[in-house]
């Protein structure tokens, strides 16, 4: 499998990769749009005052991925990098940044649990002089942007050698915590303290600051690497006791991890909301009736064991934020599919569904040729408009509004977003 950003994937035989996306919204006036109707494109006559909708961009911090743009910027270039793209977003008419805050096991605040990240000094461990995550909420706040604070649960390391992480980092006091798959290092899920830890490390960030939601992309269990094996045997045998198989098992970690955190948010802030973007396909319908007209190599409820379809029919989440990476006729996973699939998985929970918008594929050679046309992204909100369960979009990642390629971003705004709105609440 090969990395795209936050991951990559292979969809169906033809092997093709699939990358990050996200869907959030922003904030403004009202406008005057086409009537939606539940199932169907919008209408072209009667008209409302526009409801409203998130518009978002993910800001990744893993490998210096969007920010900061390299290792050891001083405070102030780092902070006048944060500060470019709160101001894109404000220009591009956008309500939510998603900033990366703790992308393997680490922080981008002063923790007490965790070391500070290594993509800002260089090195994990080192205090950058400054409070990034109180930074970007501030002035998030001041442009009236929502911050919501993107955690990753599980991965510890993009390698596999513990001697490289900080001497205090609790992966090395905890050595028995952490399992190596496919060149990375994990903590392990079937472990209850490694759940209790990893909650107690994202949720002193709510308790601290006023971020305006918690956001998980797709990784749990790790994407499947061939020829690999998450060895968690051992765990296995000391607390799967009464689950028909390991799968079950697994699913029943990740379960309790979602549903714990979204309870003990709750006590802390209530209106801090809960938000999960997960893989674009649950199940295919050939694996499960229930699931998506699709023919995807990954599935989550099997291979990363997340039931991500249960969580929104439970109630345990405040939004989904699938991402539907693919164009509209993608074979193996049709985004013209993939939309009313969600939009029917959401309906009657009270869960708000984003979508995960691809932008970075815009103007990428590697990718097919629907994509070299900078109105296809346009033509996905066209489609979601349609859908009275979509309630916005988000976009990876944040460099790629920035850079706007082939001018798909430009064409979004331009067609869709010519006044500000504010997020749902």
């Amino acid at each position: 499998m090969r990395q795209l950003g936050r991951r990559g994937f292979v969809a169906g035989a033809a092997g093709v990769a699939a990358g990050v996306v996200s869907g959030v919204t922003a904030a403004g006036d009202a406008v005057a749009v086409p009537l939606r109707r539940t199932g169907a494109p919008a209408g072209t006559g009667a008209h409302h005052v526009a409801r409203r909708e998130l518009r978002g961009m993910w800001v990744a911090t893993v490998a210096n991925l969007d920010w900061p743009s390299k290792p050891g910027l001083t405070p102030a270039a780092q902070r006048a990098e944060l500060i470019a793209y709160l101001d894109e977003a404000v220009a591009r008419r956008l309500n939510t940044v998603i900033l990366q805050v703790r992308p393997t096991a680490d922080a981008l605040w002063p923790s007490p649990y965790e070391p500070w990240a290594q993509y800002l000094t260089g090195v994990q461990g080192k205090d950058p002089g400054w409070d990034p995550l109180g930074t970007a909420v501030t002035e998030a706040h001041c442009r009236g942007l929502e911050l919501h604070a993107w955690f990753n649960p599980y991965r510890v390391a993009n390698h596999t050698d513990p001697s490289r992480l900080a001497a205090t980092h609790p992966a090395r006091l905890h050595p028995d915590w952490v399992l190596p798959y496919g060149g990375k290092l994990y903590y392990n899920p079937g472990i209850p303290e490694v759940r209790r830890f990893v909650q107690d490390a994202m949720l002193d960030a709510v308790r601290r600051y006023d971020i305006d939601a918690v956001h998980w992309d797709d990784y749990f269990y790790p994407y499947p690497v061939a020829g690999q094996v998450f060895d968690d045997d051992a765990t296995y045998a000391k607390y799967g006791a009464g689950f028909p198989d390991k799968a079950a098992w697994r699913r029943d970690n990740t379960d309790k991890l979602v549903r714990e955190t979204a309870e003990r948010i709750k006590k802390i802030k209530k209106n801090v909301q809960f938000g999960i973007s997960p893989f674009g396909v649950w199940r295919n319908a050939a694996t499960d009736p229930l699931g998506s007209d699709t023919r995807a190599g990954v599935q989550t409820y099997d291979d990363l064991y997340a039931d991500t379809r249960g969580w929104v029919r439970k109630g345990w989440i405040d939004y989904v934020c699938p991402q539907i990476y693919w164009n509209i006729g993608f074979a193996a996973a049709d985004y013209a599919k993939l939309l009313p699939w969600w939009s029917e998985a959401v309906r009657g929970t009270g869960v708000d569904l984003f979508v995960g918008e691809a932008l970075y594929k815009a103007g990428d050679p590697a990718q097919p040729a629907a994509w070299q046309d900078p109105a296809e992204l346009s033509r996905h909100l066209d489609l979601a408009a349609g859908y009275d369960q979509v309630r916005g979009h988000v976009y990876f990642s944040g460099k790629d509004v920035v850079t706007d390629r082939i001018g798909a971003m430009d064409r979004v705004v331009g067609d869709h977003y010519r006044n500000r709105v504010r997020p749902p609440r």
